[in-house]
């Protein structure tokens, strides 16, 4: 069974990009994928700062990584980007540690003039590490409401996350398909 990763670059502990990322991650769960979450909040602080690329907590995130058939990565939006200590994460990464595997990006802030944080700094980032990125989906704070299982309020955003998802499941089925065929 394929195994999808949950990357959350939130380091609040009670962040809605992290919820939505749990409630996309439902949906690709309930298509027959396995979900593993992995948070920045996970990673020592210390890892993060001083830059340890040999860190066993950031080892162990490049291993799931690899191993993953497909990602998908939610932040908030600061300061028109994605959160900083996601960056300082995906700079200790492997260059390609995202070859061939389709990304989801998932971005939220507080107004509609930061949409395009999702054209302008994740998604090149994704693709610098090779992930053949999707359209991804931008949330407003007003569009979530974190008391609910589905946090995603507005019926057209939640209508284009579900397109999101449909599009991430058949490409992971297409690649299966093809790893399949070629053991034929």
């Amino acid at each position: 069974m394929s195994e999808v990763i949950l990357l959350s670059g939130s380091p609040s502990e009670h962040s809605r990009s992290h919820h939505v990322l749990q409630y996309i991650g439902s949906l690709v769960e309930a298509e027959g994928y396995r979900i593993k979450h992995i948070s920045i909040r996970d990673i020592p602080k210390e890892d993060l700062f001083l830059g340890r690329y040999d860190s066993p907590a950031v080892a162990e995130v490049s291993r799931t990584l690899e191993k993953a058939s497909g990602v998908i990565v939610g932040s908030p939006v600061y300061k028109a980007a994605y959160s900083g200590v996601l960056k300082a994460l995906l700079d200790l990464l492997p260059q390609d540690i995202l070859q061939h595997k389709p990304v989801l990006p998932i971005m939220t802030g507080g107004s509609p003039s930061h949409m395009l944080a999702l054209e302008y700094t994740l998604k090149p980032v994704l693709a610098t590490l090779k992930g053949q990125t999707l359209k991804g989906v931008y949330l407003l704070d007003r569009q979530i409401d974190r008391k609910l299982e589905n946090p995603i309020v507005d019926e057209d955003v939640l209508n284009r996350a579900k397109k999101q998802v449909q599009y991430l499941i058949s490409i992971l089925k297409k690649q299966e398909a093809a790893l399949n065929a070629s053991y034929l």
